[in-house]
């Protein structure tokens, strides 16, 4: 069995908008190609950021369409899931207006209902604006499980009529089989090294020369943008930082240092150390998350959010990571099912000791509705 790219095609969806990015692409134009995803978008474990699949897959327009003008985005930021995909996809990735994007969270969400709320939202955030940019849906998997949201992301893509290629039906058949080693593609069955991504990038740019052999084809007219499916919470999400709004303080203290890109993931937020230091911030929506650093760097500050005052309900926020590959941004799922109006969202530090390595930081706290 060798790789059988043709069989990563699980949805064929509609090719009208690549199509016109191609035609604009053979006509000069200059494009921009954009891509959001976790840490295998972010190319985590490729030797070079030119070997990881999203720049290979750039690299496939640069030669197929040598009359443009390209410009990429590498919006992938590892850890991450479509939760936190939707609130920030504005900032990272649309400002920048791009013409084709590959969304790619798979392995990230878990394959529950909750995140097919939240990648509906996602989809519909990206596909749904008016400059109308081409999408397809990329679902990477578990080298060693096979396991991956695809059957939740899949819904989400044939309901928008959207291409969607898989990794499950190409590449981890062939590990199932015996023919390639995990090892050969993956260190930890999760993250592509450079063969590894280099084969995600085959089963990719197969669907593009798919789409570009039949340009000259006529295809269908596109379905009018559909109503959401399901409850719809995500599409409007907003991040609140220490940059975008006021809180009352009183012991937290925000961090003012420079941004310099999308990876330096612990800035513009608020950070505290000792016990009953508290924040409160006022946030618009239907559903509440918080986002706040767990570290390896143990131990640190446990802090609580409490909604409205509703103490008896109050959500944990631990900073201390039991994993040992590095910090993490960690994302509340979410309370959802409020009133649509603002609430009072209230972080206050329960837990300090003497030892903390570490304070506790508040990363961001995301209105959704």
């Amino acid at each position: 069995m060798s790789l059988q790219p043709e069989k990563g095609i699980v949805n064929r969806g509609n090719w009208s908008r690549i199509k016109k990015v191609m035609e604009r692409a053979k006509a000069g134009e200059k494009l921009t190609l954009g891509f959001l995803g976790g840490s295998i978008t972010q190319g985590s474990l490729s030797s070079t950021p030119e070997t990881c699949y999203a720049y290979l897959v750039y690299d496939w327009w640069k030669k197929n369409f040598p009359e443009g003008e390209f410009v990429y985005v590498n919006a992938g930021i590892g850890g991450t899931t479509s939760q936190f995909g939707v609130a920030r996809a504005e900032s990272d990735l649309l400002q920048y207006r791009p013409d084709f994007v590959i969304v790619e969270f798979s392995v990230n969400d878990e394959n529950t209902e909750f995140f097919l709320e939240t990648y509906e939202g996602l989809i519909r955030k990206i596909y749904g604006k008016k400059e109308k940019p081409a999408v397809l849906i990329v679902h990477n998997v578990c080298y060693d499980t096979g396991a991956n949201a695809q059957n939740q992301h899949l819904k989400v893509g044939k309901y928008y009529d959207i291409p969607c290629v898989s990794m499950k039906e190409t590449i981890y058949p062939m590990i199932e089989s015996g023919e390639l080693e995990n090892r050969e593609i993956t260190p930890d069955d999760l993250h592509p090294n450079d063969q590894g991504h280099s084969l995600v990038a085959q089963v990719i740019t197969f669907f593009l020369a798919q789409v570009y052999a039949e340009l000259s084809q006529k295809e269908e007219a596109e379905k009018e943008f559909p109503k959401p499916f399901t409850p719809n919470g995500f599409e409007h999400s907003v991040r609140f930082q220490n940059r975008n709004t006021k809180a009352e303080s009183a012991g937290f203290e925000a961090d003012k240092r420079e941004q310099e890109n999308i990876r330096e993931i612990f800035r513009n937020g608020w950070t505290a150390g000792r016990k009953d230091d508290r924040i409160t911030l006022d946030i618009e929506g239907t559903g509440i998350a918080v986002q706040y650093r767990k570290s390896v760097n143990k131990p640190t500050p446990v802090a609580v959010a409490v909604i409205d005052g509703e103490e008896e309900k109050a959500i944990t926020l631990d900073g201390n990571f039991e994993e040992d590959w590095g910090d993490c941004l960690y994302l509340t799922k979410a309370v959802t099912g409020l009133e649509n109006k603002v609430h009072k969202v209230e972080i206050r530090i329960v837990e300090a000791h003497e030892e903390d390595v570490v304070p506790f930081y508040l990363v961001s706290v995301i209105g959704s509705f």
